[in-house]
């Protein structure tokens, strides 16, 4: 069977965690900011993690398999 190709922009997007689960960042934050509250721009800071649902088509384009 061949290697899996890693998608590269996904590379750059996702980080896998300690316990195999995937992070991203958030979206949002990066222009027209000035309409947004504090409060949720603090809340857009944080990462967040990769829906379940997701995550095997996610893993798949890291080059994990599934």
């Amino acid at each position: 069977m061949p290697k899996l190709k890693t998608n590269k922009g996904a590379h750059k997007r996702l980080r896998i965690t300690k316990s195999g689960r995937l992070k991203r960042g958030s979206p949002g934050k990066r222009h027209m900011t000035g309409k947004k509250n504090r409060k949720s721009l603090r809340r857009l800071r944080k990462a967040k993690y990769v829906a379940k649902s997701q995550e095997r088509r996610l893993r798949r384009l890291l080059g994990l398999g599934g």
